[in-house]
C-alpha cells in the first residue's frame, strides 16, 4: 500500500504546474491526520517557513501515513522517500537503542520545557545520540504531557492499590509495574477503548488528552495523577543529503524554524491536555492524587529500572550509564534542569 501511495504522489506531482523560478518545494510526511495536535503544530511550522522565506520555500504535506512508516521513518528519510518527516526513534526497528532507552532518564522533568532541556543535556554529553541520528538533520525535539493511570471501575490512591490490576502500559514501564504486582500488558492504543469497555483490562497508563481524543471518559470512571515520567526524543528530521542540496539561506530559515516548531508542539500538546481534562470533568471522572511519599517510592523504582536498562545496553556495545548519571546530575529539583557532569 505504501508503494502505491508513493507512486500516486509521484504521478500527482508530475501533473502539477512547474514551480516559479527560485522556489524550492519540500515534501513533509507524517503518519497523523491534519486534525491531530501534532499536525496542527506542523501546520504552524509550515506557515512560518513559507512566510519567512517569502514563498521561496514551499512545504507540501503528505498526511495520514501516505509516505513514511512509524518503525522505518528514519531509514526512509535517509533514502529520500520524503524530504522532511516525523520520526519515532522509540519505535524504530533498529539502530536507535540509546534514543529509545534514554526516554527513561527523565524522572523529575515533568514539564515539556524541562524535558527538552534535559534532552539537550544528554545530547551534549553522549556522542551516541549523533551516531544514531546519522544521515539526518534534526529539526525538532518533542516532549509530552505526563501520563497518569486511567482505571475502569476502581480508584487507585497508592501503589499497593495497583496490585492484581490488568493495565495496558508502554513497553518501558512493564518491568516497573511487574514489580508492583500489576498484570501489565502491551497492546495498540487503538484497542484500549474496547478492552476497557469489555473489562478485558482494568486500566491504562495514559495522559489526560485521551479522555477526549480516544473517548476514554466513556469507558472509565477514575484517573490517578501519579506523575509517570516521559522523555523527550527527536521527532522531526530531514534527510542529510537533501539538507546539503539546499542553499545557505534556505538552511538558515529551517534552522531558525527549530524553536518555532518545538514551541508549536509544546503548545498544541498542552492544549490537547486541557481539552482532555475538561472532558474528564464533563463526564464526572473522579480524580485521585498520590501522596508525596508514594510518588517518591515510584520515582525510586522507576530510576532503578532505568539504570538497569542503561547498563543492559553494554550487551550491544553502548555504554549508556554515563548518560544516565549525567541526566540525574542535571535534574536539580522538580523541573529544575542545569546540565552537569556526574561527580
Amino acid at each position: 500500500m505504501r508503494l502505491v501511495a508513493l507512486l500516486l504522489a509521484i504521478l500527482l506531482a508530475g501533473c502539477e504546474r512547474p514551480l516559479p523560478p527560485g522556489t524550492t518545494e519540500l515534501i513533509y510526511a507524517t503518519p497523523y491526520s491534519p486534525g491531530h495536535p501534532f499536525s496542527r503544530a506542523d501546520q504552524r511550522w509550515i506557515e512560518f517557513v513559507e512566510a519567512r522565506s517569502g514563498g521561496t520555500l514551499r512545504i507540501r504535506p503528505i498526511w495520514s501515513g501516505g509516505l513514511l512508516s512509524s518503525d522505518m521513518s528514519m531509514e526512509e528519510l535517509r533514502h529520500g522517500v520524503a524530504d522532511i518527516g516525523l520520526i519515532t526513534p522509540i519505535y524504530a526497528r533498529g539502530g536507535s537503542h540509546f534514543l529509545r532507552i534514554q526516554t527513561g532518564f527523565y524522572s523529575g522533568a515533568d514539564s515539556i520545557d524541562a524535558q527538552l532541556q534535559l534532552y539537550r543535556c544528554i545530547d551534549a554529553a553522549e556522542p551516541q545520540v549523533a551516531r544514531e541520528l546519522h544521515g539526518l538533520k534534526l529539526l525538532a525535539v518533542q516532549g509530552g504531557a505526563l501520563p497518569g493511570i486511567v482505571t475502569r471501575d476502581r480508584p487507585v490512591r497508592t501503589l499497593d492499590d495497583l496490585q492484581g490490576l490488568r493495565i495496558r502500559a508502554p513497553t518501558e514501564l512493564l518491568s516497573v509495574l511487574d514489580r508492583l504486582g500489576v498484570d501489565a500488558v502491551n497492546m495498540p492504543m487503538g484497542d484500549v477503548y474496547s478492552a476497557l469497555a469489555k473489562g478485558v483490562i482494568d486500566g491504562v497508563i495514559a495522559p489526560p488528552d485521551t479522555f477526549s481524543a480516544l473517548h476514554f471518559a466513556e469507558v472509565a470512571d477514575y484517573y490517578a495523577t501519579l506523575a509517570i515520567p516521559r522523555g523527550a526524543y527527536p521527532s522531526r528530521a530531514m534527510g542529510l543529503d537533501r539538507w546539503n542540496l539546499l542553499t545557505e539561506a534556505e538552511r538558515a530559515i529551517l534552522t531558525e524554524s527549530i524553536p518555532v516548531w518545538e514551541n508549536a508542539l509544546t503548545e498544541e500538546v498542552q492544549a490537547a491536555t486541557e481539552r482532555g481534562l475538561a472532558e474528564a470533568r464533563r463526564q464526572n471522572i473522579r480524580t485521585t492524587t498520590f501522596s508525596d511519599a508514594e510518588q517518591h517510592r515510584f520515582d525510586r523504582l522507576y530510576l532503578e529500572d532505568a539504570e538497569q536498562n542503561a547498563r543492559a545496553l553494554r550487551d550491544v556495545g553502548i555504554d549508556a550509564t554515563h548518560a544516565f548519571r549525567t541526566a540525574r546530575a542535571s535534574v536539580r529539583g522538580r523541573n529544575q534542569i542545569s546540565c552537569r557532569s556526574p561527580t
